[in-house]
């Protein structure tokens, strides 16, 4: 989402202003960061890399300094005190709503801030949709995101997403469907769809029908054009048999899933009210296998949740080996202001804490090689996104089931489907060799 959001504020600043991205800040007539406030590790990273554009701006008294994103939703104003010499603040909602403020900005001479919600009017005043750059002359990229919902209505106590994007809102139907039509006409073969609760999509159909995330992902996927389908991220409780059921049936739905867990304690997930217990949630992935065998499952884990003790952490540890992920994004607990877990006591030393997580990562790293593993000698169909991070020579593609492929390649091929048989495991990644190009 956050990659969305930026690119979206790049679109919309190119379409009123002309202005065009620089890969060097000394260059820049507007500096914005897009923030993250989920962990407190992000949030502070924003303030140092203030302090670091803070010199262009005394070198450049034209520049305009922007925060965008759920730091500037959930600080506001406060930014302005910390770091005056910032010019807008504006939330995930108001993106849109930029080049209006950094006129504002010019013509007042003051600092301006809009974090309001004001829901769908955002996607209603967005350029045309932007593509994932992969930055190569001879290749065009052939993936792209769709944003089709904001905002949380879950309330999880550790989680501070309702309070910076607020509530569930879904777009209509249509709306969806018009902007993914455009990415089709534009060579567009893999969407990924997006929302901080993807799955809870609830969208106007028409004729005063609401729709939900599976009959959605039916529609997209009856589009000629379309040949790949992801979504991020989504929620145990939203989970429902039909969504479940189109594994079976729609082969256009990749063969991945990433399906946050958080503990595998029935009493830590009270605590965190996320509305579900393991039980559940081990039946719902045994449905999704059933109903799409060798599937891959990745999640998320928050480690040293306030008062977890050692039996809860070993339950966490029992689930990782029952369900056997492929990946997970995994982080010790950090209290975000203004949750209601911030007000629980943590008595857990940082070391057990610490050492909790180490142990995790370990046994998630293990499952990850095992997939990896089970994939030497296939073929894979891969969509080549550009050049390999780790050879300049190669080419890179993702898989199905979201690993990255390097292989012998040409530019040629980005943008394009290939098959590539899994020779070689390395860490992260696999090496295989082209078997023929689409």
């Amino acid at each position: 989402m956050n990659e969305y959001d930026s690119g979206k504020m790049a679109d919309v600043l190119h379409a009123c202003d002309g202005m065009v991205q620089t890969g060097k800040p000394e260059e820049a007539d507007v500096i914005l960061l897009n923030t993250c406030s989920i962990r407190e590790k992000a949030e502070e990273k924003v303030f140092s890399d203030l302090g670091r554009v803070r010199a262009l701006k005394r070198a450049n008294p034209n520049l305009l300094i922007g925060v965008g994103g759920c730091v500037a939703s959930q600080e506001g104003a406060a930014i302005l005190q910390r770091a005056p010499y910032v010019d807008v603040v504006f939330g995930p909602q108001t993106l849109h709503r930029l080049p209006q403020l950094l006129q504002a900005r010019r013509e007042t001479g003051r600092s301006q801030v809009d974090i309001s919600f004001p829901e769908i009017e955002k996607f209603d005043n967005l350029p045309t949709p932007a593509m994932v750059d992969v930055s190569e002359k001879d290749g065009k990229s052939s993936t792209a995101y769709v944003s089709i919902m904001e905002g949380c209505s879950k309330y999880c106590t550790f989680c501070v997403v309702p309070y910076t994007r607020g509530e569930e809102v879904s777009r209509p139907l249509a709306d969806v469907m018009s902007e993914i039509d455009q990415l089709v006409v534009a060579g567009i073969k893999e969407i990924t769809l997006l929302g901080q609760n993807v799955n809870a999509y609830l969208g106007d159909g028409g004729d005063g029908d609401t729709v939900d995330f599976a009959f959605l992902l039916q529609q997209i996927a009856a589009l000629d054009g379309v040949e790949r389908l992801r979504y991020t991220t989504s929620h145990p409780r939203e989970m429902t048999q039909r969504l479940i059921d189109l594994y079976a049936t729609t082969s256009k739905v990749v063969s991945h899933l990433h399906l946050p867990v958080q503990s595998g304690s029935d009493r830590i997930l009270a605590m965190m009210k996320r509305g579900h217990t393991v039980l559940e949630y081990k039946s719902i992935i045994r449905r999704i296998r059933a109903a799409r065998p060798g599937i891959c499952i990745t999640s998320d884990f928050i480690v040293g949740f306030p008062g977890e003790t050692e039996q809860d952490f070993e339950a966490t540890m029992k689930l990782i080996d029952e369900v056997g992920f492929d990946n997970s994004f995994s982080y010790l607990y950090s209290p975000r202001p203004g949750t209601p877990a911030a007000e629980l006591r943590d008595e857990v030393p940082l070391e057990v804490r610490a050492a909790r997580l180490k142990r995790l990562q370990d046994r998630i790293a293990e499952q990850e090689d095992g997939v990896a593993r089970e994939m030497l000698g296939t073929t894979q169909r891969a969509l080549v996104e550009g050049v390999s991070k780790k050879d300049g020579n190669e080419l890179a593609g993702r898989t199905e089931n979201n690993r990255i492929v390097n292989f012998s390649g040409v530019p040629g091929m980005i943008g394009r489907f290939v098959d590539v048989k899994i020779t070689h495991v390395v860490r992260h990644t696999l090496r295989g060799e082209l078997i023929t190009s689409r």
